[in-house]
């Protein structure tokens, strides 16, 4: 049985910060910090200043100061201002 997984992308105004597959995902939500898993319900959310950290074979961590998230279908998707 094959382990799901999530797509993410993090885009800033420069480029690609990171594309790939992750286990999971933390984002610092507005109103609150929040963890996306493999089959998450679909959600936008705004972010605010704090990091990224994204789980997978090992964990990365990117510093942003504000953005906003889209995830659907195990597919994420973070425009953010690094910090």
């Amino acid at each position: 049985m094959s382990e799901k997984t999530l797509t993410i992308q993090i885009l800033t105004p420069e480029g690609a910060l990171f594309d790939g597959n992750a286990q999971a995902v933390f984002l610092p939500g507005v109103v609150s910090a929040f963890e996306v898993l493999p089959d998450h319900a679909p959600i936008i959310s705004a972010l605010q200043a704090g990091e990224i950290r994204v789980v997978g074979t090992e964990e990365q961590r990117f510093p942003i100061r504000s953005g906003v998230v889209k995830v659907k279908d195990n597919v994420i998707t973070a425009c953010v201002e690094t910090a």
